[in-house]
């Protein structure tokens, strides 16, 4: 299954903090596809996907400053 979480339009660190909260509501193996336009998010999401055991399944600029990302839950 895949959840997306549009947080276009929020400051970090917020992104990051609604990505740890959808997260909680999947389950294991199912992605959460996290649609963003903060840059510090470029480097924090995938830092706490790395350290909470997520996988990072794919991420791509979709704008100049617009960026997707999905991470799948351990």
């Amino acid at each position: 299954m895949q959840k997306t979480l549009e947080v276009m339009g929020m400051v970090c660190p917020f992104p990051l903090i609604e990505a740890k909260n959808a997260i909680e509501e999947i389950n294991s193996g199912d992605e959460l596809v996290i649609n963003f336009d903060c840059t510090q998010a470029t480097e924090s999401i995938p830092r706490w996907a790395a350290e909470a055991g997520h996988t990072v399944t794919n991420f791509e600029q979709l704008d100049v400053a617009a960026w997707t990302i999905t991470v799948k839950k351990k």
